[in-house]
């Protein structure tokens, strides 16, 4: 099996879409012009520790400089720290959403530059494992969230749980994040394996972070694609990688994004090319079936099997 690998350029210019490069590979290089719909996107790894979160933080707010309405949705459930990321500090939070208590909006927090932020709060056991009336609820509002935002970005936990999985599979995209530590990659390959077997998922979006170079991440990328060719039906969109910088620390340590507080320089540059990457990804790629729908149907269909 061959796996379609595809590279995004990290500039700010516009390029024409799906420049041939070669034998089964192409390059996207796209720019942020024209309207697109709006779009789902799941970031996730197979690993803790690759620094998602903070990455999530830092291309929303690229996004909404763009002029985008996006949303965050914290789904790392009972361990959430997107509002600490952002300095935030929630009253209310998906456990209250799954208990009835409130609804969706109003979990939602106004963030850096105009993002907002669905908080899902941490030490709550009971959220760990969704059930299936909890998955069809949370779909369902969802849904009608999507129809006010131009993104929603889905901050997922690590590994391969089934809530990482559930939120991953009813994503339109999703943006895989590793490092070049060997553990990292391995997991990463391995949620990429069990999406596609389970889910179908065949469409990946990559980025490597905490890099030297840009070397060391297409480094990454071709080592994950050459295992994916041989064993996966899968296609890895690279989407660059973002390199390591010191201040990175500082910045969490006082809760303000990295693009704000040092917007200069390779780290604020790669998150904003990231972020174009992600907006300007070709239709084709996000068009592959709603599966915010095909779970509500699926799941309630299992429970009138169960009942």
């Amino acid at each position: 099996m061959n796996s379609s690998i595809k590279i995004l350029d990290q500039t700010w210019s516009l390029r024409p879409l799906n420049k041939t490069t070669g034998k089964g590979n192409s390059v996207s290089q796209t720019g942020m012009a024209g309207p697109l719909p709006s779009r789902v996107i799941s970031v996730t790894s197979g690993k803790g520790g690759v620094g998602k979160t903070a990455l999530v933080g830092n291309i929303a707010v690229a996004m909404s400089r763009s002029g985008k309405k996006v949303l965050i949705i914290d789904a790392d459930l009972g361990l959430a720290n997107i509002d600490v990321v952002y300095g935030l500090a929630p009253k209310c939070n998906l456990n209250h959403f799954f208990k009835g208590q409130i609804s969706l909006n109003d979990i939602i927090l106004e963030g850096p530059e105009g993002v907002r932020i669905l908080a899902a709060g941490s030490g709550f056991q009971q959220v760990t494992q969704l059930t299936p009336v909890q998955k069809v609820q949370f779909m369902e509002g969802l849904d009608q969230l999507e129809e006010k935002y131009d993104v929603v970005l889905i901050d997922t936990g690590a590994g391969i749980s089934e809530n990482v999985t559930y939120f991953n599979a009813a994503a339109q995209e999703v943006l895989v994040v590793t490092t070049s530590d060997p553990a990292s990659i391995t997991d990463a390959y391995s949620l990429m394996k069990v999406l596609y077997l389970q889910f179908q998922q065949r469409d990946f979006q990559l980025v490597v972070n905490i890099v030297q170079d840009a070397d060391e991440g297409f480094e990454v990328f071709r080592r994950l694609t050459a295992v994916a060719n041989r064993c996966l039906d899968i296609s890895i969109n690279y989407l660059g990688s973002i390199p390591f910088d010191k201040n990175m620390r500082e910045s969490l340590r006082r809760q303000q994004p990295f693009i704000q507080l040092y917007p200069e320089g390779r780290v604020s540059a790669s998150f904003n090319s990231l972020a174009e990457g992600l907006l300007n990804l070709p239709l084709d790629l996000c068009l592959r079936g709603s599966l915010q729908f095909f779970w509500k149907n699926y799941l309630a269909i299992s429970q009138a099997e169960g009942s």
